[in-house]
């Protein structure tokens, strides 16, 4: 390798060693700062880079790509603010468990606490929610400082893949200049022929890391499997997480094994994608809190995989039962806020559900199973009738959930779309990828992570998200055009704040019309011309229905906007709330 100068000589290396590492895809946010870097993966044949302009977009859009695949994506930035606006996305990813590289540039030593442009203190700048954190040293064409920097990249993308995956943070220093110009002397003409290893780097990764998978010791899965056996009233509780967790054969074998039914969230990757052999359940989240009332038992063997669920009403009937609760966690992590369950399990989720499933020789209660799989099927009946007879948020989502094909990738946004598919989105034998940002839950980086995740699938992109959420992101519509991904994007236009509508605040007003309910009267219709995506409204659900199927196979993007009255759409969730208690009683 020749380079004109250390700073391209030192950016080459670092991209050289990620991508030889694994990071295939680069999100770029043009600044001067970044040059090196940002040449550095331009020039890279074996990365694909784009070029994104809204740093904050950009981080959600690497985060979106990171879901669907696994692998880390890298978004590049200059220094200063910029800098600061890949946090909220650091944050997904890291209580998301996403993979995500992040370069922030910066400027050199000296300029730090002088008043220098651009230049802010960038140290460990996303605090503990980086996985591995390191301001690099100045670039130096010296065979043990090129060999430390390839060590430091193979072992920062191990930590963003290892267990558990989330972002790593690399600040990288450099003075000028930045661009690739030959300086005289910079770099020694004979350092490749001196120092290959340091300079030419191996042949794959400088650094193989390699992963262990924790594991049950054989005296603690014999516990487990004989509480299993040992149970008349078992579920397999299966929330939110980035991959399906455990793999989608792994749990449906542990499920036909235990005989229990499976709670699955949406987020889960297993709503969705199982064979009616598997009990898979997605109603509970309208019926759970009467069993009490109906002498409905309780549960008493738990075992739950994956984040907190998103239904509060599974997360308080698991939190007032009293029975045995296994939660699985691969990192040793505490994901179960309500503090009741009784056992954590530190092991690779399907590794276990695979052992387990292998050695359990009697399965659960059938009638308990069967108890649920009626539930479930009158409740799927009553909510047909319900969603016929008008619009509402959760007719949309039901909508989307029974329409689209297989191999779509889904992304919901928070507040009320996710809820209302966790409530209204029936389980369905096609493999749908189900994707949100459930980390910290936050309504920024939608469109965005939605996008980012569309780049790298095989089939259909759907995005189902609020108006607040769509006005956050609208930037990230860019991506459309410059990273050639097409979406369906159906917006649910309720004029802001329906969430706040299921708290006890909307019994106060004021504040609550003022300050909660967050009306904003935009007219979302010039995007249409901003970024090339067509823009159609629908007044109805027969209206929605029928641009929605001409969207999945028509080119382009089309946004479909779907006006809604918030308070309405409450008041018909809590309606049919009220029926099913009342029905399956």
């Amino acid at each position: 390798m020749t380079a004109p100068n250390r700073n391209t000589l030192w950016a080459t290396v670092l991209v050289e060693e990620l991508a030889a590492a694994g990071v295939e895809y680069a999100c770029l946010a043009p600044g001067s700062r970044s040059t090196p870097l940002t040449s550095a993966f331009a020039a890279h044949e074996d990365v694909d880079a784009v070029s994104l302009l809204d740093e904050r977009s950009a981080a959600f859009f690497a985060l979106g790509r990171g879901r669907q695949t696994g692998k880390p994506t890298a978004v590049v930035t200059t220094s200063g603010t910029a800098t600061a606006n890949l946090h909220p996305a650091v944050m997904e990813a890291d209580e998301g468990r996403v993979p995500l590289v992040v370069l922030t540039a910066d400027r050199p030593p000296e300029l730090q606490d002088s008043g220098a442009n651009q230049t802010a203190d960038q140290t460990k700048l996303y605090g503990s929610a980086v996985r591995r954190y390191r301001t690099l040293p100045e670039p130096a064409p010296r065979p043990r400082a090129l060999r430390s920097l390839r060590v430091t990249a193979a072992r920062a993308v191990a930590d963003a893949t290892g267990t558990p995956p989330g972002p790593v943070h690399l600040n990288v220093p450099f003075r000028k200049p930045l661009e690739p110009v030959h300086v005289e002397g910079d770099v020694p003409d004979d350092l490749a022929e001196r120092a290959p290893l340091a300079v030419d780097g191996r042949d794959g990764p400088f650094v193989e890391v390699s992963q262990g998978t924790p594991a049950l010791a054989d005296n603690d899965l014999d516990d487990v499997v004989d509480a299993i056996e040992g149970s008349d009233r078992g579920l397999i509780v299966a929330g939110p997480a980035s991959q399906p967790t455990p793999a989608r054969d792994a749990l449906a074998a542990l499920a036909r094994a235990t005989d229990f039914p499976v709670l699955a969230d949406p987020l889960s990757g297993h709503r969705f994608g199982h064979g009616e052999d598997v009990p898979i359940c997605g109603g509970y989240d309208s019926y759970l809190d009467a069993c009490g009332e109906w002498g409905w038992p309780e549960p008493d063997t738990v075992v739950r995989f994956g984040a907190s669920p998103t239904s509060k009403i599974l997360r308080h009937y698991l939190r007032d039962s009293e029975a045995r609760q296994f939660v699985v966690d691969s990192a040793g992590e505490w994901p179960e806020a309500e503090f009741t369950a009784s056992d954590l399990l530190v092991a690779d989720p399907t590794r276990l559900a695979g052992r387990l499933s292998d050695r359990i020789a009697t399965g659960g209660n059938s009638g308990w199973r069967e108890r649920f799989e009626r539930a479930e099927s009158e409740y799927w009946s009553l909510l047909d009738r319900r969603t016929a007879d008008g619009s509402f948020e959760g007719a949309v989502l039901s909508t989307v959930a029974a329409t689209v094909p297989d191999t779509t990738t889904l992304v919901v946004g928070n507040s009320m779309p996710v809820r209302d598919l966790d409530r209204f989105g029936q389980p369905r034998p096609a493999a749908v990828r189900v994707l949100g940002n459930r980390g910290v839950s936050g309504i920024d980086g939608v469109t965005s992570t939605a996008l980012g995740a569309g780049s790298a699938a095989e089939g259909p992109l759907v995005a189902v998200l609020g108006d607040l959420s769509f006005y956050h992101d609208m930037n990230g519509l860019l991506a459309l055009a410059r990273a050639d991904v097409a979406a369906t994007i159906v917006l649910l236009n309720n004029d802001g704040g329906g969430i706040f509508h299921m708290l006890p605040i909307e019994d106060f007003n004021p504040p609550f019309s003022e300050f909660f309910k967050t009306p904003h009267g935009l007219d979302f219709s010039p995007v249409e011309d901003l970024y090339d995506a067509e823009f159609v409204r629908a007044d109805s659900l027969a209206a929605f229905d029928s641009l929605f199927g001409e969207s999945l196979s028509a080119p382009g993007t089309q946004i479909i906007e779907v006006t809604l009255d918030a308070e309405e759409s409450h008041r018909i969730r809590d309606a049919i709330h009220e029926d099913v208690r009342a029905e399956l009683q």
